[in-house]
């Protein structure tokens, strides 16, 4: 049949129908072809650190001989949890069990003794039992070069030795304590620190001719200064214990916190620092 001028015959018309189509066609290639040049690997890599739903501040309260421990573990966690602002609270465990119990807003407790972390359970603040997740022992901290000659714990007890020791309600006082009496030794403190790294300040200053601290503050301290072995230090070993609290503000991220801290990653960096493994 002829077509009258100005009309499209069918072939004419399905033309642009079949460029479409040849069109449509060459895309899905090239899709296919794109989703096999991608594999598992490129997925992940497409997902962020922090698509785990983990944001906001948490809160930790820690004893101060775990300040460097800590400070670097954070570094790890923040990695993992880029949304997680990370706030520290370091300080003497009985004053932050003091201020736990009062309600402070805190997302995590460390102590530095079962003995303090005990108020805070028995108090209710607790979510969960408290794990522990390593342990230290204490050593005899002196200035650089030793200059009184101190040996043993018997020279805190020598006339003329100015000595630096823990107050009695925070968890070096108390294993301070047991490892005197366990020596028979009566040392005659010339200043009670309210936690141990004031007490190894005095001797890294100078201040103290020595000074019972734990032998992680010793490593962290460096050359400043030398530590001495106790043998009866091992009858004075504290627990460190950890728990995410009760009325958390930020519940997830706390026991994110504490899944981290005794994870392998963590229990490295405390190894590292000079702590017993639990």
């Amino acid at each position: 049949m002829t077509s009258r001028p100005g009309q499209r015959t069918a072939a004419q018309r399905a033309t642009p129908l079949r460029a479409a189509a040849l069109r449509a066609t060459a895309l899905g290639a090239a899709l296919l072809l794109l989703g096999a040049c991608t594999g598992p690997d490129d997925v992940g890599r497409t997902a962020t650190a922090g698509d785990d739903g983990l944001r906001g501040t948490l809160t930790v309260f820690a004893a101060a001989s775990l300040t460097d421990a800590f400070e670097e573990i954070g570094g790890g966690f923040r990695q993992e949890h880029p949304d997680v602002e990370l706030s520290f609270s370091f300080a003497g465990s009985s004053s932050l069990a003091a201020q736990v119990v009062s309600g402070a807003p805190a997302d995590v407790f460390a102590a530095a003794s079962s003995q303090t972390m005990r108020r805070v359970t028995e108090a209710g603040r607790a979510l969960g039992e408290p794990e522990v997740f390593a342990r230290n022992r204490l050593q005899i901290a002196v200035p650089s070069g030793n200059p009184a000659g101190v040996e043993g714990l018997d020279d805190l007890a020598r006339e003329g030795i100015a000595v630096a020791l823990c107050a009695p309600e925070v968890p070096c006082g108390a294993a301070t304590e047991t490892l005197l009496a366990a020596a028979g030794v009566t040392a005659s403190p010339d200043t009670l620190e309210q936690d141990v790294r004031a007490a190894l300040s005095k001797a890294e200053l100078g201040e103290v001719d020595a000074a019972l601290v734990y032998r992680t503050d010793v490593l962290s301290a460096g050359a400043e200064v030398e530590g001495i072995d106790v043998p009866e230090a091992t009858q004075a070993v504290n627990d460190y214990p950890v728990v995410a609290l009760r009325d958390a503000p930020n519940p997830a991220a706390a026991r994110a916190f504490v899944g981290y801290v005794l994870s392998p990653e963590g229990q490295r960096v405390l190894a590292a620092a000079g702590f017993d493994a639990p």
